[in-house]
């Protein structure tokens, strides 16, 4: 296929047959033409020697992993519990930089699953059902939703650092430009086994670096934190690319990796519910 564009490209017709019989296919030219295509067949092989159009990267077999679902539901139902038990939830679990300062660190995670209204939710939960399906086929369900969690907990961080002014904010979209950061570095894996692989993963990285303006870059979102989850999900991208895909695929490991992500929500919400942090004393919260 890729000889029969050079060949279009030059002006002379082609067509691909396939031969049954186990001589595979054949690229046919007209007679006249034959001594000029077979010239411009190896110009373009000398012109792309050592490029490596094809890599197989180490996939788990699926495309999409249904699991993101569970993140999905999650969200949908802690949004109803929190708007059910009051905003003494909310209170207690937004990203609040002046509470973070005063020592209650668990508020960048608990921040994550919290939303301001149901347009907020179902727009992150639309596109992390997409972003994080896709991650938890690359990297396991398990790891994905650590790093992806990790990454949210990441640009929260970022965004206390960059504001020197108080402000609050909630929202899953920090972890899900975390998933999509992730998905920007699946091409690492191949570092070590092609020289030519920076191209490839230069390729994914400005791939996801566009998808993430595309989707991440609103001025009435917290585009600090959104920056932050997606440099975070590309650093955490790169070391589990680089990791054993024996180790990072194994069952076991991933079902650690899933239960610490859990852990870690479950902990951090005990602790901010336990805390009693009071009412908000501002009740504008910068969504993401």
């Amino acid at each position: 296929m890729d000889w029969s564009l050079v060949l279009t490209s030059q002006g002379i017709e082609t067509v691909i047959e396939h031969v049954p019989e186990g001589e595979g296919w054949l690229l046919l030219v007209e007679e006249r033409d034959h001594e000029r295509a077979l010239a411009a067949i190896a110009a373009y092989r000398r012109e792309n020697r050592g490029w490596a159009w094809r890599h197989r990267l180490q996939w788990s077999g699926l495309v999409f992993h249904w699991g993101a679902l569970y993140w999905c539901w999650v969200m949908v139902l802690w949004y109803w519990a929190s708007t059910t038990l009051g905003t003494g939830v909310t209170a207690a679990g937004v990203m609040d930089s002046l509470a973070v300062r005063r020592g209650e660190w668990w508020r960048l995670f608990t921040a994550i699953s919290l939303h301001a209204d149901l347009g907020h939710l179902a727009a992150n939960v639309s596109t992390g059902l997409l972003v994080l399906g896709l991650a938890m086929a690359r990297y396991g369900p398990g790891w994905a939703l650590l790093a992806s969690f990790l990454a949210g907990a990441g640009g929260n961080l970022l965004g206390l650092l960059v504001r020197l002014r108080p402000y609050e904010g909630l929202g899953a979209s920090g972890m899900v430009m975390g998933g999509l950061g992730l998905l920007a570095v699946a091409s690492v894996a191949l570092w070590r086994r092609s020289p030519h692989a920076p191209r490839e993963v230069v390729t994914g990285v400005l791939g996801g670096g566009l998808l993430f303006v595309l989707i991440g870059v609103d001025p009435g979102s917290d585009v600090v934190a959104h920056a932050g989850g997606f440099v975070v999900g590309v650093l955490e991208g790169g070391l589990l690319n680089l990791a054993s895909p024996r180790w990072l695929k194994a069952p076991q490991s991933g079902r650690w990796a899933g239960g610490l992500a859990a852990l870690l929500a479950v902990a951090t919400w005990a602790l901010a519910l336990g805390a009693g942090a009071g009412h908000l004393t501002d009740p504008g919260l910068g969504s993401r």
